[in-house]
């Protein structure tokens, strides 16, 4: 039975992840912030497959190394990675709390980054497993009002499809995954619920995760999943110039009281 690791599964997109994978028979390692959430979700799957749940804050520093570590005192093995931890925040970049900001690379970028190396030395070794690693339609333009969250996300998928192709030869597989507006906490959590028109047309957990499984069987690099709106969003990014499209951005990003 192969092994999944989930970063972020106590959320929306995490939790489908999860149960996805159950459904395929994965044995889960499932890390969160929320304690209460990870023992209700690893309660409910454990009944169908293995399943570990390992609190964790990755805006902590060396905190990918800590849950490795944990996961390698266990005995397990990561066949499967799943990095969906992360979070934005919304608003004009000068009014931004630093710390808050910090956090966000920390878990976005860093710990992201730091995980992916430490899990892919095993992977290397057996000359298989599987990447999955969660970017954002944001990645395909710089968005005023998300500045840091669009840049991060753009990180991801460049270094996601950089990876992509060094470990091809391996029979490894790397996938980043952009999702647009999703059914999730993250609006709530990034203060973007002020905003209606931005967060009008949800994707459903559940799709998101679906499609982006069913990439995993194709050879891209990267699934835009959802509706036609977030692949045409896609497209604008590559096909318009770059500062014309922020400055059409700019006024249907600004936050309501701004």
């Amino acid at each position: 039975m192969a092994t999944a690791l989930i970063t972020g599964a106590t959320g929306g997109l995490g939790q489908a992840f999860a149960q996805a994978l159950a459904d395929r028979q994965h044995a889960l390692i499932l890390t969160g912030r929320r304690l209460d959430t990870l023992e209700e979700l690893k309660t409910q799957l454990s009944t169908r497959v293995p399943v570990v749940g390992i609190p964790q804050d990755l805006s902590e520093p060396n905190a990918a190394l800590r849950l490795y570590e944990q996961i390698q005192s266990l005995g397990l093995t990561v066949d499967v990675l799943v990095n969906n931890a992360g979070f934005g925040d919304y608003g004009a970049f000068g009014d931004r709390d630093r710390q808050q900001l910090t956090a966000m690379l920390q878990v976005n970028i860093t710990a992201l980054v730091e995980l992916t190396h430490l899990v892919l030395q095993e992977m290397r070794s057996r000359r298989q497993g599987t990447i999955i690693n969660v970017s954002s339609i944001a990645a395909c333009q710089p968005l005023p009002y998300l500045a840091v969250y669009a840049a991060s996300k753009a990180f991801v998928r460049h270094f996601s499809e950089a990876l992509w192709a060094e470990v091809k030869p391996l029979g490894i597989r790397v996938l980043a995954v952009c999702p647009g507006p999703t059914a999730t906490n993250f609006f709530e959590r990034a203060d973007m619920t002020r905003n209606s028109a931005l967060i009008a047309r949800q994707d459903t957990p559940e799709q998101v995760v679906a499609e982006t499984l069913a990439a995993l069987q194709t050879d891209v690099a990267t699934v835009i999943p959802g509706q036609p709106a977030n692949r045409f969003l896609a497209l604008a990014g590559r096909l318009v110039p770059r500062q014309w499209l922020v400055q059409q951005l700019e006024p249907r990003f600004r936050p309501a009281a701004q």
